[in-house]
């Protein structure tokens, strides 16, 4: 048996002072790209802000040495620092959007739940689905089977096949 969701802090992008923001989830597959694509339209279309996760899953570091483990990390922060940077100039040049860049590690669904707690102007997660044989991806998988409930924001699922203009005409 599941618990039930945790109240959490109203959001808060509709008040004076703040904006709605869509939370995109960085990773290394193709489909990642129609999300932020998809989110940078829609931000710039409704005056909103793009927020950029990239979550580390770090697992395997705690049992190295400690100088390697330290070395692990740093690298892997680097190359997703390297990744938002990517995905944070894609957003500036399909929107004029100036996208915000956060790393966190754990889980992916665990380090979603705490980014939104802290930021009270994310409004929307933005996914993107994956269209090969392996299905939606994990993430998507993940949501799907019963951790979306815990989310006090509403999910946007966008196909990964779907074009720019595909795009264009529903952001």
């Amino acid at each position: 048996m599941t618990a039930a969701p945790q109240p959490t802090a109203p959001r808060r992008s509709r008040e004076p002072g703040h904006r709605r923001k869509f939370l995109v989830v960085v990773d290394d597959t193709p489909e990642c790209d129609r999300a932020v694509y998809f989110a940078a339209r829609r931000a710039a279309g409704t005056a909103g802000g793009v927020v950029l996760l990239g979550v580390l899953e770090l697992e395997g570091v705690a049992q190295q040495w400690l100088g390697v483990a330290d070395l692990m990390r740093a690298e892997a922060h680097e190359e997703m620092e390297a990744r938002l940077q990517n995905f944070a100039a894609r957003a500036r040049q399909v929107a004029g959007v100036a996208a915000e860049r956060v790393i966190r590690e754990g889980a992916p669904a665990e380090a979603i739940a705490r980014v939104i707690a802290e930021d009270h102007d994310i409004a929307i997660l933005v996914l993107a689905a994956g269209v090969g044989k392996d299905g939606p991806g994990p993430l998507v998988t993940a949501l799907a089977a019963g951790h979306a409930a815990r989310f006090p924001v509403p999910i946007t699922i966008v196909p990964g096949a779907l074009t720019d203009a595909d795009l264009d005409a529903l952001a």
